[in-house]
């Protein structure tokens, strides 16, 4: 039986993509994740089979609302459920213009306590949107359809209104499950979070992986990879960054195992198309 955290969060879900609902769960364009090459930041967008629309965070700046009208229909205004992992800036620059310019039924988020006028901002537009608010733990399930699901794996306890020292280890994890696919989303945790999910005996053990932090060297341990044991990993980044990621030890532990990983900086923006009993495909902007 569905927890009454889950029924809230379904009950919420139905409500706002009735519409959406009704389409037929059998489109054959099945599940579609664009990680958006919006430069040094994070950026996701997934449709599911019947058209729920998830955007997950909005990369530093505006060039989000450019990369989603690459990857939308014009007429489309509406974007079912934007996730917020964290509110530093190369994940929150770009949703307020997202909030301006597209009806948002509903905001996954932390909570956790930002002052920076960014998340003023942010706090502000929310408001006006009236977008209905899910603060997200640990054992928390977002199903989308009889196919599709997202499942909460961190933060493992409420964290809404506090003070932290390390934002990035607030960051939502979620597995985004499609039929026997599955893809592990990691905001940008750190070896602290992966310990902990490890330690916890947490299922992180995934086909694909967003790889945590875009590809620091603080993240993306060997206890990480060894648990999520991918086919494939994804790093989001820009051209020629300050920060050098990703690191070349991340990229050594990658190779290791034989994990083939697609970067924004060098293929802009990258598909993840799956269907259901097939396997699933990559396509590149470059």
């Amino acid at each position: 039986m569905l927890s009454k955290r889950k029924i809230i969060i379904l009950a919420a879900l139905i409500f706002f993509s009735s519409v959406a609902l009704v389409v037929d769960s059998k489109n054959q364009d099945g599940l579609k994740v664009y990680f958006l090459d919006v430069g040094q930041g994070d950026s996701i967008f997934i449709e599911t089979e019947n058209k729920i629309q998830i955007l997950i965070d909005g990369g530093s700046d505006n060039t989000v609302v450019q990369k989603l009208s690459e990857v939308m229909p014009f007429w489309d205004r509406t974007i079912d459920f934007i996730m917020l992992t964290h509110p530093d800036h190369d994940h929150l620059g770009g949703l307020p213009e997202v909030l301006k310019r597209y009806e948002v039924n509903g905001i996954i988020e932390t909570g956790v306590q930002c002052e920076k006028v960014e998340c003023k901002v942010w706090r502000d537009l929310k408001e006006k949107e009236k977008a209905a608010i899910i603060l997200p733990k640990l054992g928390d399930s977002i199903i989308f359809n009889e196919n599709t699901k997202l499942l909460i794996l961190s933060p493992f306890d409420s964290v809404a209104g506090e003070k932290v020292s390390k934002v990035n280890n607030t960051s939502i994890v979620a597995k985004l499950i499609y039929g026997e696919h599955s893809l592990l989303l990691t905001g940008d945790i750190e070896k602290q979070v992966e310990e902990k999910l490890v330690l916890a005996g947490i299922d992180i053990d995934s086909d694909y992986l967003k790889l945590p932090h875009h590809g620091s060297k603080t993240s993306s341990t060997e206890e990480l990879l060894e648990n999520t044991s991918p086919l494939m990993a994804f790093i989001s980044l820009g051209i020629n960054n300050s920060y050098g990621h990703p690191h070349e030890e991340v990229v050594a532990r990658l190779e290791k195992r034989n994990i083939k990983y697609y970067r924004t900086d060098a293929s802009g923006t990258i598909l993840l198309n799956c269907r259901l009993d097939q396997q699933c495909q990559v396509k590149t902007q470059n």
